[in-house]
This record gives structure tokens, sequence and C-alpha cells, in this order.
């Protein structure tokens, strides 16, 4: 399976879904699943049990009830905003003597 091109603290911006036209910064991304995790973005409300009692106590440890979890996205309806130009573009590669760069294929600027 082919390397992704998305790299965590990138900015992209969502093409597809509830939160299309958003744009957040990658907090994590999952290559093996082809997933990443955008700031903001595809956010779940999850029901949070009290986690336990101290010993001896009738206070809870950790609180309860309802919270907000950012949830994987798929890595094909997300595309890079370049730092430059500003647009959401693909990327492209350019070898620069020994190392390989990244580069905006709007306008050719190194990502």
């Amino acid at each position: 399976m082919p390397g992704v091109d998305i790299k965590k603290d990138d900015t992209v911006r969502v093409l597809q879904g509830k939160d299309r036209g958003k744009e957040g910064r990658v907090v994590r991304v999952d290559p093996g699943r082809r997933r990443v995790m955008v700031d903001g973005v595809a956010v779940a409300k999850k029901h949070q049990r009290a986690a336990g009692r101290a010993s001896g106590s009738t206070q809870a440890v950790a609180q309860g009830g309802i919270i907000d979890v950012e949830t994987y996205i798929d890595i094909s309806n997300v595309a890079l905003v370049c730092k430059s130009c500003g647009k959401a573009t693909r990327v492209g590669r350019r070898i620069d003597g020994d190392t390989k760069v990244r580069i905006c294929r709007k306008c050719e600027a190194e990502l």
C-alpha cells in the first residue's frame, strides 16, 4: 500500500460529508486504515459513565455525562491546503538533490 501524502499538523480542507468546507489541523493519521483525525471536524457525542468511586468515599473520581469526541474521517475526503496560495490542492513530489519534497500542484511551492 502506498504511503499517505497528508501528515500530522498539516492544514486540510474537508471535501465531503457534513463538515464540507471546514478547515482544520490534522491531529492524527492512521495510514494503515487511510484515515485522518482533524481538529474540530467530525465531532460525535459520547455518553460517558462516571469512572469509579474512590476507596471509602461516595464521590466519583471522573465525572460522567455527554462529551464531544473527535472521530476519524477518510483521507480521500480531505485535501491539503497550500501555505502560499491558500487553495486546496493535491500533493506532488520533487527531488531536490538528495531529498524528496512535497509540492503544491497549483503553484509549485514547497509544502
